[in-house]
């Protein structure tokens, strides 16, 4: 997610898409000049979560958005860069790990060369493989979700063998409930898909 700003829109033309959401932005001005910069580079532009994001090689490296006080530039492995001026913020402090932002105020704010500065690194730690991924938290099954486990060896091993994320998104997802007889519910309803290593989410992500 885009820092949990915006929600995921499919959309077909990308450069109409991202016009009509620079017409829409009360940053637009600030928003053209970053995206002009952006656009000599040999990253490319598509919308993903609603907002224009720029990738190399299928990679999301930068997204840009404005708000009413500021537009913003994102770098997603921002802590890598060297930030010799001193203008990156950690978008959400103690909780971001690896994104970083760059606030712009104003016209009057960017550095065209500058900017263009970062991004280029940006780009560059993107091909050397700079990265921090994401690691998903660990979650206290329910006990219904730990029932059905033991008394089911196939879909025991099926549970097993889904990624460390899709095993938490089930177990949060029954374990949520407050009722015992939703959380039965929504064990019954996703035991098929755990069965056919289906994530719980996976029809929602791109």
């Amino acid at each position: 997610m885009f820092n949990g700003f915006f929600m995921f829109t499919p959309l077909m033309n990308t450069t109409a898409s991202v016009n009509a959401f620079l017409e829409a932005s009360p940053r637009k001005d600030e928003l053209e000049i970053l995206r002009s910069i952006l656009l000599e580079t040999e990253l490319s532009e598509t919308i993903k979560w609603g907002a224009p994001h720029y990738t190399l090689d299928g990679k999301i490296v930068l997204g840009i958005a404005g708000f009413k006080s500021y537009a913003g530039l994102w770098f997603h492995q921002g802590v890598f860069l060297k930030d010799p001026a001193k203008v990156l913020v950690s978008a959400q402090r103690g909780a971001t790990k690896a994104l970083r932002q760059w606030r712009f105020v104003s016209i009057k704010d960017i550095d065209t060369a500058l900017v263009k500065t970062y991004v280029l690194e940006a780009i560059q730690n993107q091909k050397d493989g700079k990265e921090i991924k994401p690691q998903p938290k660990r979650v206290t099954l329910p006990d219904e979700l730990k029932e059905a486990l033991a008394g089911d060896v196939v879909l025991s091993e099926a549970f097993g063998k889904l990624t460390p994320g899709r095993r938490n998104e089930y177990a949060e997802y029954i374990g949520g409930a407050k009722q015992e007889k939703t959380r039965i519910s929504r064990l019954e309803k996703c035991i098929p898909m755990v069965i056919h290593g289906v994530g719980l989410n996976d029809r929602y992500k791109s």
